[in-house]
């Protein structure tokens, strides 16, 4: 099979279809599309996002963390608590796994999320360290959002820009190479981009203001998401890839590598539908969130609008990062 996640008609027919729902209190459950879990108590919920990290080698600590989260963010809730499991190769030392615990605990400070346990272990299971975490979040169930709430009309945004994440790691984990052909203050700030990753800020105030969906862009990038949040939501999403932005480090990197940039795993990117376009964007740019309007939800067909040439948007295949990771 292939490197990266299942090909969502695996996942429906062999993984999803065996996961049957029987208990009432859950209001969201497994699904293609939704990033967390979601369970009723009263006039609050919680929420609950599992993941782990695979294609980075530097910095894992932090990344993990960082990637529950946001999912937990995306449906507009802080996260409060963090489940860290560590399985590290026979090769590993006390030092690499205190590493990534240091790691863990500076980033869960800096979102005031506890690490509240979890598992480590050396294991012949594994070639190379591996980090999963599960996040835990608590708000309102009046204001919760879901990747399944998008109307037709809305606009769709997004946070930041595409490819974020895996840029990022590909500036830490393949620097010697990249520095042969990115001028150094480019590969620098390719680096930077692990330092904005979270979209829990953005989250939780898109959720504040009543936004009707969210869903953060992970592996698979931002075609993937937009892909899963209109299958989530049962309608049509028009984007303009012109209006999509890229940084020129992030261009030059997908360039050298020769990968696309819109399939590359793009943590720290929110996808947003709302028709209070002009409210949000306002609100977020006083903040320092960058923020654009790339597309439409639709009645219909998904695509994306190229020099007047739409293309389909498909499933999620493996993520950009993986056709590098594994050269």
């Amino acid at each position: 099979m292939e490197i990266g996640k299942l090909p969502t008609e695996i996942l429906e027919k062999k993984i999803l279809s065996k996961i049957q729902p029987n208990r009432k209190e859950i209001l969201v459950g497994a699904g293609v599309g939704e990033d967390c879990s979601v369970i009723d108590f009263g006039e609050e919920v919680c929420v609950l996002s599992t993941d782990p990290i695979t294609g980075a080698s530097k910095g894992i600590g932090k990344l993990a963390i960082h990637i529950s989260c946001n999912d937990v963010a995306s449906n507009g809730v802080e996260p409060i608590a963090i489940l860290l499991t560590i399985l590290a190769p026979e090769s590993a030392s006390v030092e690499e796994i205190s590493q990534v615990i240091e790691e863990a605990k500076e980033t869960a400070a800096q979102l005031n999320v506890e690490i509240i346990g979890g598992h480590t272990e050396v294991s012949t299971a594994v070639k190379k360290m591996i980090v999963s975490t599960t996040c835990i979040g608590k708000g309102k169930k009046d204001f919760m959002v879901t990747s399944h709430g998008a109307q037709v009309g809305d606009d769709v945004l997004m946070t930041k820009w595409a490819g974020l994440e895996g840029s990022a790691i590909l500036a830490q984990d393949r620097e010697e190479e990249l520095k042969r052909v990115l001028p150094k203050d480019l590969l620098e700030e390719a680096k930077r981009y692990i330092n904005h990753i979270s979209v829990v800020e953005e989250g939780i105030l898109a959720g504040s203001l009543g936004v009707t969906a969210m869903h953060d862009v992970t592996e698979g990038g931002l075609l993937g998401a937009l892909w899963e949040l209109a299958e989530a939501s049962k309608i049509g999403i028009q984007i303009k890839e012109n209006l999509i932005p890229v940084t020129e480090a992030t261009q030059k990197i997908c360039e050298y590598f020769k990968i696309n940039p819109l399939g590359l795993i793009s943590s720290g990117v929110m996808l947003i539908t709302t028709n209070k376009t002009e409210k949000l964007l306002s609100i977020f740019r006083k903040r320092g969130i960058q923020v654009t309007k790339i597309g439409k939800v639709v009645q219909g067909e998904s695509g994306l609008i190229k020099d007047g040439k739409t293309t389909p948007l498909a499933p999620p295949e493996a993520d950009e990062l993986f056709k590098v990771i594994n050269l």
